[in-house]
């Protein structure tokens, strides 16, 4: 865990996945990519799994969404009960209040955004990141630029996402590691008394759930239309 004077160096790179894949291509393969072709290989070649299995995996992994994200934060909005039992154990509530199973999984824990307190989720080493729960990181989570920043300038960092909070709240930035994941439940935007849980759903962003910004309705964010939830 760190302070808010821990910092991070982050470009915005939100919409750069095609040219990050083409640098991917023009580059020499890591020596991790390369191991891991090679571990492939021979288990296809052992028989222990089929390049069609590993292929199913890669899609599977491809088509994950924050839909599930959205609707935990969604339900913790609504229902106090169940948010003060995903605090306490976010991985088993989860489990057992959702059906995702993360068994094989990290441990995975709920942080709670305030008035006075801000949690900013970051994978300083490399980019663990609760896949099953928000689905694909963005790719500028993963850049070096975000991993530094997000630890040095927090608030600068913050700023740059378009979330501005005042000088008394405290931001705390939370280093995602092999080991342990985060989720973050945002501060339900006001005016939403009442509102359904499907309804509220479509206000969580993935970006939120990481802390980079805050859930809005609509109304207060002209920047973006509320994503639909499946």
């Amino acid at each position: 865990m760190h302070g808010e004077h821990d910092h991070h160096d982050h470009g915005h790179d939100h919409d750069h996945d095609a040219h990050d894949a083409i640098e991917a291509d023009a580059r020499p393969p890591t020596e991790f990519e390369m191991l891991e072709q090679a571990i492939r290989e021979l288990l296809i070649e052992k028989g222990i799994v089929t390049a069609a299995e590993i292929q199913r995996q890669i899609d599977d992994m491809d088509s994950r969404t924050p839909m599930h994200g959205q609707k935990i934060v969604a339900r913790a909005w609504s229902d106090p009960a169940f948010k003060g039992r995903l605090l306490a154990n976010a991985k088993r509530v989860i489990h057992d209040e959702f059906g995702i199973d993360l068994e094989r999984s990290p441990e995975v824990m709920a942080v709670e955004n305030s008035a006075g307190l801000h949690h900013m989720i970051v994978c300083t080493l490399c980019s663990c990141y609760p896949r099953l729960v928000l689905g694909i990181p963005p790719a500028w989570y993963k850049k070096k630029a975000y991993r530094s920043r997000a630890v040095k300038e927090p608030r600068q960092v913050l700023a740059e996402f378009g979330t501005v909070l005042p000088d008394d709240t405290e931001i705390r930035v939370l280093d995602s590691t092999a080991d342990l994941r985060y989720i973050v439940i945002p501060r339900r935007p006001q005016g939403t008394e009442g509102w359904s849980e499907e309804r509220l759903a479509a206000l969580v962003t993935r970006d939120a759930m990481i802390g980079v910004t805050e859930a809005r309705t609509p109304a207060t964010d002209p920047h973006r239309e509320a994503p639909a939830v499946g």
